[in-house]
């Protein structure tokens, strides 16, 4: 970038400061000045050397999967971006995951078991009071849960709380929860980002549009799609806690666009950093790349209950018409594990190891001819925000599959609302998974046949084992039982598993942050309270 793109560059985010112009414009104009420069020489802030938290500032975030269709009702919530600014902001669960990935207590001090784990007392931290200043009682979180449990509910903790037999209250200050079988995981499962607490109404229920939690920070502005803004909750439970006084959540759809956010200093950290502007990053002395281990994969997901894909042969030619590699090498850089058409992740506890499903033309011919056929044709949804790179492996995968007499239609659906009008809606769809913590809680959110984010697959032995491995406590039984599950998604289940990847973000150096946890997005999706900045 020349002197005079500088001054330019420098003149836009001045105006933008002072309100003279939109994001939209900002974003749109410092593009084009990027785009014809030299990137890597954009001036930055100094890099702050402390090393301890503080307190104080404004962090800003450019996340890329907002929505116009997000809400406060936490059972609608599936993105980062509702998780980490509505259930890591404003509201609290009675647990949270570390960053080493072991559970703690958060409105819940302690918790204990019995009846070999059907029953389960929760016991809440004294003095927590919602943000209205109601103090918080046993009864708001057996609301909280029973939100969830409406015979009509589509909530996305559906298959965590339909394990739940009964909630009771144990004076106001003790939770009571019986299982229908017992289940060791059960305090994993009630940090699922779903189960929010919330103040509980006099008549029942939950005050969902007040947006009045426990959490962090107090909810300033909510503009759906578009940005959030928080403030922070002077009452706060934990010590010390939450470190800056605001966060705002800036909508950023468009790769290109969050990086020049980030180098022009519109937001302090993006999420998703394309892969082909890492090293732009690493030059960058103001900047960094971060890397964290974690349990995402990304996805062709059929529905089986729609021809052709309700054909096992059919869905197998696609999983073999799919060279892996050449995605993993041309749209990730070679920065991803191949996927074996198994979403269980090898760093992932019962993880089974199943020899490599890799791209053979002649097995995907030898399974559509089983299937009657000699060619076959389907569209495939993607979108730029279905996974990072998803339209370019679609594109590749069309190309593997044409050799084998598959026709792939690759439909470009549009960004914004492809949660809520692509994903579990259409029948061939990209899809960007978390992963959950443990492999109960992963079957029985999406594959199981009752699973509430089922894509519409299900498997009579896959359900009957799953049910035997949730109450199982014989380590080496429970493993078996896992391992056969596994084995029939690899063989008959309804995903494509492209590749598993690291979460792969860009922070500028003026935030301050200790050992960040992956198993969700987002430092477990807990970020805002465990962030700082640092100057």
């Amino acid at each position: 970038m020349n002197e005079s793109q500088h001054r330019q560059m420098d003149d836009l985010a001045g105006r933008l400061r002072k309100g003279q112009v939109s994001r939209r414009e900002f974003l749109a104009r410092s593009s084009a000045l990027l785009a014809a420069g030299a990137l890597a020489s954009l001036p930055g802030g100094a890099r702050a050397q402390a090393d301890e938290p503080r307190s104080g500032g404004l962090l800003r975030l450019g996340l890329q999967n907002a929505s116009q269709n997000d809400n406060l009702d936490p059972g609608t919530w599936g993105t980062s971006w509702t998780g980490t600014s509505f259930n890591g902001g404003v509201y609290n669960n009675l647990v949270e995951i570390l960053p080493d990935g072991s559970v703690a207590g958060d409105l819940a001090e302690s918790w204990e078991t019995s009846d070999g784990a059907k029953v389960w007392h929760f016991k809440l931290r004294p003095g927590i009071t919602f943000h209205h200043g109601k103090s918080l009682t046993s009864e708001d979180v057996r609301q909280s849960f029973l939100h969830h449990m409406a015979p009509d509910s589509a909530s996305g903790a559906r298959a965590i709380v339909q394990q739940i037999a009964s909630i009771e209250t144990d004076g106001d200050d003790t939770v009571v929860f019986t299982l229908t079988e017992g289940n060791a995981d059960f305090p994993y499962l009630v940090s699922d980002y779903h189960l929010s607490i919330y103040p509980a109404l006099d008549g029942g229920g939950i005050d969902i549009q007040a947006g009045k939690g426990t959490g962090a920070f107090l909810l300033e502005s909510f503009e759906p799609g578009i940005a959030t803004r928080l403030k922070r909750n002077p009452n706060y439970h934990k010590n010390n806690k939450p470190y800056v006084d605001e966060v705002e959540f800036i909508s950023i759809p468009d790769s290109t666009a969050r990086l020049n956010a980030l180098l022009t200093g519109e937001v302090d950290f993006i999420q998703d950093l394309d892969i082909r502007n890492v090293p732009l990053i690493e030059r960058n002395a103001d900047f960094q790349v971060q890397r964290t281990p974690s349990l995402r994969h990304f996805s062709f997901d059929m529905d089986t209950k729609v021809a052709p894909f309700d054909n096992p042969d059919v869905r197998l030619a696609l999983k073999y018409a799919l060279d892996r590699d050449d995605v993993i090498a041309k749209v990730f850089l070679g920065e991803g594990t191949k996927g074996n058409d198994n979403p269980v992740a090898e760093i992932q506890k019962f993880f089974h190891e199943m020899p490599q499903r890799d791209y053979s033309i002649e097995k995907a011919k030898e399974h559509l001819a089983k299937a009657g056929l000699d060619r076959l044709s389907v569209d495939l949804s993607v979108a730029d925000n279905a996974f990072p790179g998803a339209i370019e492996a679609a594109t590749l995968y069309q190309e593997h599959a044409a050799k084998a007499g598959i026709s792939i239609n690759v439909i470009r659906e549009a960004a914004d609302g492809y949660w809520e009008n692509v994903w579990l809606k259409k029948p061939f769809a990209g899809i960007d998974w978390f992963g959950r913590a443990t492999v109960d809680w992963l079957f029985s959110t999406i594959y199981t046949s009752n699973a509430p984010w089922n894509a519409g697959w299900s498997n009579a032995r896959f359900d009957e084992l799953h049910a035997l491995a949730r109450a199982e406590t014989d380590e080496a039984k429970r493993t078996a039982y896992y391992a056969e599950m596994q084995q029939i998604i690899h063989d008959d289940g309804n995903i494509v598993t492209v590749a598993f990847v690291s979460w792969r973000n860009a922070v500028s150096n003026r935030v301050g942050f200790g050992e960040v946890g992956g198993l969700m997005p987002n430092d477990n999706m807990r970020m805002c309270e465990r962030w700082w900045l640092k100057d």
